[in-house]
């Protein structure tokens, strides 16, 4: 098992260190037959953002922002996984979604160019205005 975990954001990697992700297991809920009332398959992963030295301060807040459903009251991230009958699939399935949720949260977001509608559109818009304009104009004309 390597002892870093890498985490690619753009054209850059940021390595966090094993030893800053802690593991609980418990009892695992859904099918597995006497598993599930003997082996706890159940595996939480845990991450605390602020106390992390491998993120810098810019990255930390991006975190706390962007994932704030997911983290408690104390800025540790949770991640559950409790797919399969096996404690170390779960560990890695953990690991695995820690690894994608840090990469999607860091992503750079694109910014929004605002554009202009094209002469056409609004053209268009302008005829179909007063089409409806004319429509109505209509309605109140009567000759009795």
């Amino acid at each position: 098992m390597e002892n870093q975990i890498e985490i690619a954001v753009g054209s850059r990697t940021i390595r966090i260190s094993r030893s800053e992700l802690s593991f609980r297991t418990a009892r695992s809920s859904g099918p597995g037959g006497q598993n599930v009332n003997k082996l706890e398959t159940r595996v939480e992963l845990e991450f605390d953002i602020p106390n992390s030295i491998s993120l810098t301060g810019v990255q930390k807040q991006i975190l706390l922002d962007r994932l704030s459903s997911r983290i408690n009251s104390k800025g540790v991230l949770r991640i559950v996984s409790q797919e399969s009958r096996s404690q170390w699939t779960n560990r890695e399935h953990a690991t695995e979604k820690f690894i994608d949720l840090l990469e999607k949260a860091l992503r750079p977001r694109k910014t929004r160019l605002p554009t202009k509608p094209s002469y056409q559109s609004r053209e268009r818009r302008i005829r179909a205005k007063k089409r409806r304009g004319e429509k109505k104009r209509m309605r109140g004309i009567r000759e009795d």
